[in-house]
């Protein structure tokens, strides 16, 4: 259970948001579409290539198993 501190910050975020005043934007507007589509494809083949990385990284390496030889008492098929 998360402190009673952050639940209070938490809830009072959006009233201190509330009365911040905006302040002067020069140059903001609307994105272009084109530039929007560029940042969500952009978005999207660098997550997908973090997550081909991590699963590459991450995998487990198959190591070849060593030749069993050895005869056991309770599996009569080797031998």
């Amino acid at each position: 259970m998360p402190p009673p501190g952050l639940v209070l910050l938490l809830l009072l975020l959006p009233v201190a948001a509330a009365q911040t005043t905006p302040g002067p934007c020069s140059g903001c507007g609307p994105l272009s579409l084109p530039l929007l589509v560029g940042l969500v494809a952009a978005d999207a083949v660098l997550s997908l290539l973090t997550v081909g990385v991590v699963f590459m990284c991450a995998r487990p390496r198959h190591q070849p198993m060593p030749a069993d030889d050895k005869i056991y008492i309770n599996m009569p098929v080797r031998g």
